[in-house]
């Protein structure tokens, strides 16, 4: 029997009714997975409730609000503005370079970490270090900057303590301009290390062991069995999380700013979401807000496709 015939018989029989209709397949697929849809559910109704509904709103970027509807449409008036703010491409400045430095010196980190850790034997000794990086990504941002406060204090801190016994200088980390942008990427190190190379290590358990049995035979060593099969190996997923993270190369983390800014490096750290935070919720400036989120998405999508295509060129993988 031809494709052609075998489709022609598998309609007649759904015509007939020998074959359950689509809608009766999907109940009963809920009926039997309805636990798992109830415990979707929570992130589902988070990302329908914060991401896609204020899409539609987003709308208020092109209007002038008011109190009373209905808001005034006022077109590009708001970007007008908002490109013609100094303040504006001083903010814009620091997310680039904050978040370029976070790319640059964050994104290889977990990578690094989990290639360590698949090369350590004991299992005791691995769990302990397991736990030991991944706790800081449990503590929020207030902690961690409570901790770095402490740590980089110009009095009793340890780090200028060690550098005092150094016959160095004591230095205010916290409220210097040159240095209060490393002590982002350093405090974004520490908490998100250990816990994004979990992404890694189970792409290096998914790789076939045989590889790393053939290799053996063959005489390679460590490092050789590091570089011709693990890297490989977890090429697509480092493309992957790269081009999420491309995606997201404008949200510099407006928590941890916030908790580690003062008026001495405001100025420094300043970025867009907390920019946007300022002039939204404590000005009030709703329409000026908005179309300044509205622009950083629409970077943030671009950067998005532009890293995907890059990626496909230059490993074959990509998000589609």
């Amino acid at each position: 029997m031809t494709i052609g015939q075998n489709i022609e018989a598998m309609e007649t029989a759904s015509r007939a009714g020998n074959v359950p209709a689509k809608s009766s397949v999907f109940m009963q697929g809920l009926r039997k997975w309805w636990p798992y849809y109830v415990m979707m559910a929570p992130g589902l109704l988070f990302f329908v409730v914060f991401h896609y509904l204020p899409i539609w709103e987003a709308k208020i970027a092109f209007e002038q609000v008011r109190i009373i509807p209905p808001n005034i449409w006022v077109g590009l008036k708001h970007f007008q503005t908002l490109f013609a703010s100094p303040i504006f491409w001083q903010v814009f400045t620091n997310t680039l370079i904050i978040s370029g430095m976070k790319l640059a010196f964050v994104f290889p980190v977990p990578i690094i970490v989990a290639l360590l850790l698949n090369e350590v034997r004991g299992g005791s000794l691995r769990k302990f270090i397991q736990s030991a990086i991944y706790l800081p990504h449990f503590l929020s941002w207030v902690v961690i900057a409570g901790v770095f406060i402490a740590v980089l204090s110009p009095s009793d801190g340890a780090v200028n303590n060690i550098l005092g016994m150094a016959g160095m200088t004591p230095r205010s980390f916290m409220t210097e301009t040159g240095s209060i942008r490393w002590v982002l990427v350093f405090s974004e190190i520490w908490r998100s290390a250990g816990w994004d190379s979990l992404l890694y290590l189970a792409a290096i358990i998914a790789i076939d062991q045989q590889l790393y049995d053939a290799a053996e035979i063959d005489g390679a060593n460590r490092w050789q069995k590091i570089r011709d099969i693990t890297i490989p190996g977890i090429v697509p997923t480092i493309a992957t999380i790269f081009i999420l993270n491309a995606g997201m190369f404008l949200s510099a983390d407006l928590n941890q700013v916030i908790n580690f800014s003062n008026d001495a490096v405001r100025s420094q750290i300043d970025i867009i979401d907390s920019y946007v935070y300022r002039i939204g919720l404590l000005t009030g400036e709703y329409s000026m807000a908005t179309a300044a989120g509205l622009f950083k998405a629409i970077l943030g999508m671009l950067m998005l496709i532009g890293a995907h295509f890059v990626s496909k060129r230059l490993t074959g993988k990509g998000v589609w």
